[in-house]
């Protein structure tokens, strides 16, 4: 019984059957079908499909991404557009929990607007740092970025690298 409670703290603590729940949203990396693509939010109306490749580490370059997501809402309205914003590599960074646009973030995503967070950059971090970088509430994790991008552009997104 002693070797069983021992075996069964090593694998917890090692992490193998612990979920990475960092983030608030793990549904899509779950139950991720490349051929079938799934969204947090509904736009059963939307005529117009964009994805929002963001990867850099430049706040400044966030800010500019959200700022083309913001004037994109507001020229087709929140009802006649789906945007997923897909963060990965050293753009990752803006769905961080200390972001310095979580606000905006925060702000988007109530109007509809989905954030991606890439799970190989994920684990690219834990090999790194030891643990899971802590998202945003609002982010939702997929298996890839780029493999997520691919997905929705061929399924008929347009794509936007600002």
């Amino acid at each position: 019984m002693a070797v069983l409670r021992k075996l069964v703290f090593v694998i917890l603590a090692s992490g193998v059957l612990a979920m990475p729940a960092l983030a608030e949203n793990w549904t899509l990396f779950h139950h991720y079908d490349f051929n079938k693509p799934q969204f947090i939010h509904s736009h059963p109306f939307a005529k117009e499909h964009l994805v929002v490749q963001v990867d850099q580490g430049n706040p400044h370059r966030w800010a500019l991404a959200l700022s083309n997501v913001d004037n994109v809402l507001n020229y087709f309205g929140s009802d006649k557009i789906q945007i997923v914003v897909v963060a990965y590599g050293p753009g990752l960074k803006m769905l961080f929990a200390n972001s310095p646009l979580k606000r905006l973030v925060q702000s988007l995503n109530a109007q509809g607007v989905e954030f991606d967070a890439c799970h190989m950059t994920m684990l690219g971090i834990k090999a790194k740092t030891g643990h899971l970088p802590k998202l945003l509430p609002q982010a939702v994790v997929v298996p890839g970025g780029v493999i997520r991008i691919m997905q929705l552009e061929q399924h008929g997104f347009d794509l936007l690298k600002p």
